[in-house]
């Protein structure tokens, strides 16, 4: 960590030209003796990831020091690390066993009594270390070292043992829950030793079924969207529980968080109506899909699905509650019919349980981006392929 990074000049130089090319600056001279120009894009990238992903760090006008690149890529946006923060009881103590960048760590401070932030990159750690006491919180404690090594040593306890693997081993991007680091199914028994609930932040690719297969004692998984974009699978795991798994469906594109909580039991026996479409169409956000909850949306909502594999549900009447795109239908045409005539220019095509992708049907039918038009080609549940026209109404 090159404290010179903190002087008044040299933060004012990155201020200056924060929203330019970080590239451009590393290949500058820079203007100063002891931060080199890489040293200089560092900081002016690290500027830039943090304005979107957890812009109140900057509204405080503090002296923050930003790591490497890739220790940014993982970290938590504040929105994520708010809605993990908001599970924790108050006044609990929380071992964060691979603290990263902090984001989730600074949360939970905000929730907790007591926080441990471990980091084995002690250049990290210690980054991490100044920026939170730069930014106000005095509840957090930081181990510069391994934290399940802490935990061999140690008879300390925690109400929360929570563990961001990570995903990126010998410079490569890992998806199974083996591969990444530190590999937490090798070490559940020491985690339960020291906790009764763990809390375990993993891929968004990961298959759930397949953690579900392997991790003990999972009460519940968090499959968290932001924008109709995966991105979090929270698992936690309680020492005492041997139920059935809640899963529960996370947007957190509105100001309240939009859940939508089932389990697999329920989802299997669940039978949805099939119709054809009628006043309105819903898309199911990603954090449905990824959850898996394709039929008890429907249930649940009292829509009719379209089609087993198609994902795309309706009603006569407007459900605003429903997580996921809402549509008002002005027609369905059939396929066939519209392969004739096609007589639109510009719309948002969608494909869903479709023989032809977006690229080849704006190839074939010559229909640009964009608009207010939408056009969902589809297939009903007696194999008709159908284009249905409508226009977002959420």
């Amino acid at each position: 960590m090159n404290k010179n990074i903190l002087s008044p000049e040299v933060q004012s130089f990155i201020r200056q030209h924060a929203h330019e090319n970080a590239s451009g600056i590393a290949l500058k001279k820079s203007p100063f003796g002891q931060v080199s120009s890489s040293e200089l894009a560092q900081q002016i990238n690290g500027w830039q990831k943090v304005s979107t992903k957890i812009p109140e760090w900057l509204e405080r006008s503090k002296v923050l020091y930003f790591p490497e690149k890739l220790n940014l890529e993982q970290s938590s946006s504040a929105r994520t690390g708010k809605f993990k923060a908001s599970l924790l009881s108050p006044n609990s103590n929380v071992l964060d066993l691979t603290g990263g960048f902090g984001v989730d760590s600074y949360y939970f401070a905000k929730q907790a009594n007591k926080v441990l932030h471990c980091e084995i990159n002690r250049e990290l750690s210690q980054i991490v270390a100044y920026n939170l006491g730069e930014l106000g919180l005095n509840n957090i404690q930081f181990h510069a070292g391994d934290g399940i090594a802490l935990l061999i040593s140690s008879h300390e306890r925690y109400d929360y043992i929570y563990a961001d693997p990570s995903r990126r081993v010998k410079n490569q991007k890992v998806f199974r829950l083996e591969d990444c680091e530190p590999n937490i199914l090798a070490s559940q028994s020491l985690f339960f030793q020291h906790s009764d609930i763990l809390v375990t932040k993993l891929a968004p690719l990961l298959d759930i079924s397949g953690a579900l297969h392997v991790l003990p004692n999972v009460k519940d998984v968090y499959v968290i969207s932001i924008e109709n974009d995966c991105k979090e699978l929270l698992f936690v795991q309680e020492k005492s529980f041997q139920g059935i798994p809640t899963i529960h469906a996370v947007r957190l594109s509105t100001e309240v968080p939009q859940l939508f909580s089932f389990n697999y039991v329920q989802e299997k026996e669940a039978a949805p109506v099939f119709g054809e479409p009628t006043n309105f169409l819903y898309d199911p956000d990603v954090a449905i899909t990824k959850a898996g909850a394709f039929k008890s949306i429907a249930t649940v909502f009292h829509l009719q699905k379209l089609h087993q594999h198609s994902h795309l549900y309706t009603s006569y009447d407007l459900i605003r509650e429903f997580p996921g795109r809402i549509f008002r239908i002005h027609r369905v045409v059939s396929f066939s019919v519209f392969k004739k005539n096609v007589d639109i220019t510009k719309a948002n095509i969608i494909s869903k349980n479709f023989p032809l992708k977006v690229e080849d049907l704006r190839k074939k039918f010559k229909i640009k981006e964009g608009g207010e038009d939408y056009l969902y080609f589809t297939t009903l549940f007696d194999d008709r392929h159908v284009v249905v026209y409508g226009k977002r109404v959420f």
